[in-house]
């Protein structure tokens, strides 16, 4: 069940649908995507940038830990209307700077228009092509993280 906060932007259906599209894209990659929705920063976080909590969300949901390090995490920081996406250090090693920010910009020309389903969902499929250009599923590649949206 989604938190209170975020019915008026996302239904349960398109949080099913969200997660649907992170394993269908995860099909093509060996990378991992998750996608973290939060309400506001916690009270510790007062002075942190967006970057930092993001990183920190990052480790929490234990991303820094697939076999080649190959992790994505799509941020949401919905009282203040900004996402940030932060990668793990595998890719960082071969994706050109600025594709972050390229799919970014993307997300973010759908919310603009309140569209946020289709933001998130766009937004993963950029993300994946980036992870199939360089980290094309191998036979037997496992699902290393769940798919569901985190959602506090």
């Amino acid at each position: 069940m989604s938190k209170g906060f975020l019915k008026k932007y996302l239904s349960e259906a398109d949080l099913a649908g969200i997660a649907a599209k992170i394993g269908n894209v995860e099909k093509t990659t060996s990378g991992e995507i998750r996608v973290c929705i939060r309400h506001r920063r916690h009270w510790r976080e007062r002075k942190m940038s967006l970057h930092e909590i993001a990183v920190h969300e990052f480790h929490r949901l234990k991303m820094h830990h697939t076999k080649e390090r190959t992790g994505v995490l799509i941020m949401l920081l919905f009282n203040e209307r900004k996402f940030h996406i932060v990668a793990d250090e595998g890719i960082h090693r071969k994706v050109e700077d600025g594709t972050w920010e390229r799919i970014a910009e993307g997300i973010a020309a759908h919310f603009k228009k309140g569209n946020f389903f289709q933001g998130i969902c766009d937004g993963l499929e950029s993300v994946g092509g980036v992870l199939n250009r360089y980290f094309p599923r191998e036979k037997g590649g496992e699902n290393e993280l769940p798919n569901e949206v985190d959602v506090s």
